[in-house]
């Protein structure tokens, strides 16, 4: 076949694939344990055609007070699935960020060897809170995702893995447990010393590898429990440990490499018009006085935080539109403790609050505005923030 006609007919076969593949996506839902993510929706199986294609996307409008305003295409991102037999499927997730970044946020194999126990292998989300497996933008309150989820957990995080998933629905549990590679802390500067990617500001954030041809010298255990066996209550706890990696040439430098072990609890619950959500993560780092020796950082020795938040459904139950008044209170400190002589940096205990109003005018479009009060432990200011948002599902 020639080019002049192979992409149109791969576009014919993805149109005609999609028109069956469609359901009804899972926005903000009034039943809280049953709720799917994209990639959860390709893997459940209710679809008239072998190939599925779904996609969210986000357009957002940032005004910090005093400042000029930023408009983003903050997101686009197309998933794509495909079911070899009732067993083994495959999904990918490919992210354009701000128009001009392309990523892979999940590329993986799910083989059910049994109704209660998948495997799986591949690119995938590390199952840590709520955000980072549920973070399309009909599923959270607010025009951006909770501050404390992108500096400590930290969103989006995915690495190569392989691991299990089910549910015992008779206990009303559900599992997830998975070894992968793990952040990368460092690299040769060239000079004969030591470049660190994970820092006091923002944690471990920077030594997310994405898949990007990856190192690794020790893999870490990442799992989670949640449970649905309460109505309208959904209850997650989440543990992450292992060791950060660094290459050949320099991972037996004293200081290469820290030690970490995350905890995390979250909750979400719904009953009539009401729902709410909380999440609390903790993250103990080991030898960090000495990574930052090595590599002249101010990392952490702890890194913590935790929110809470409300939301009502203003129009009435029978109406298939929603529209949420919420409001989040978090606090974050990436310096909740320090080893050697590293002074904690006030600036890093920060304290958001976000209120605002989320109108769901369709199943899969959202219209979002908010108003975020922004502070922190030391004298530097923290503008607070005006946001907008459309985001879409589908």
């Amino acid at each position: 076949m020639s080019k002049q006609l192979l992409l149109p007919f791969v576009f014919f076969l993805l149109t005609i694939s999609f028109s069956f593949s469609q359901t009804q996506t899972d926005s903000i839902t009034f039943v809280p344990q049953s709720q799917l993510n994209a990639a959860q929706r390709l893997l459940s199986g209710n679809y008239a055609s072998a190939v599925t294609v779904s996609a969210y996307a986000e357009i957002l409008y940032n005004q910090p007070e005093a400042d000029n305003g930023e408009l983003d295409v903050q997101r686009m991102v197309l998933l794509f699935g495909y079911r070899f037999n009732e067993k083994t499927q495959f999904i990918t997730e490919v992210e354009l960020e701000h128009v001009n970044e392309v990523f892979i946020e999940q590329a993986f194999v799910n083989y059910a060897i049994g109704s209660n126990v998948s495997l799986r292998g591949g690119l995938m989300l590390v199952p840590m809170g709520i955000i980072n497996e549920f973070h399309e933008p009909t599923t959270f309150n607010g025009t951006e995702r909770p501050a404390m989820d992108n500096a400590i957990v930290p969103t989006t995080w995915r690495e190569i893995g392989i691991g299990a998933a089910g549910r015992f629905n008779d206990i009303s549990l559900g599992y997830q447990v998975y070894v992968f590679n793990g952040f990368k802390s460092t690299e040769a500067n060239g000079e004969g010393g030591l470049s660190g990617f994970l820092k006091g500001s923002n944690g471990l954030r920077g030594g997310r590898q994405k898949a990007i041809q990856s190192t690794i010298d020790s893999p870490t255990l990442s799992a989670k429990l949640d449970y649905y066996g309460i109505p309208g209550l959904r209850l997650g706890f989440s543990g992450y440990f292992g060791k950060t990696q660094a290459t050949d040439d320099i991972e037996e430098i004293e200081g290469a490499n820290i030690g970490i072990s995350m905890l995390g609890l979250d909750a979400r619950y719904a009953y009539q018009r009401f729902t709410a959500r909380g999440q609390f993560v903790h993250a103990s780092l080991s030898d960090t006085d000495l990574y930052n020796t090595a590599t002249g950082r101010d990392l952490g020795s702890a890194l913590q935080g935790f929110y809470v938040e409300g939301a009502y459904n203003l129009l009435p139950m029978t109406k298939k539109q929603k529209l949420f008044a919420f409001a989040r209170y978090e606090k974050f400190n990436t310096h909740a403790n320090t080893a050697g002589d590293l002074v904690a940096n006030d600036a890093y205990d920060r304290t958001d609050v976000t209120t605002g109003l989320t109108y769901h005018i369709a199943p899969g479009v959202v219209v979002k505005g908010d108003y975020q009060f922004r502070s922190n432990a030391s004298d530097v200011d923290t503008k607070d923030r005006l946001n907008f948002g459309i985001g879409v599902w589908f």
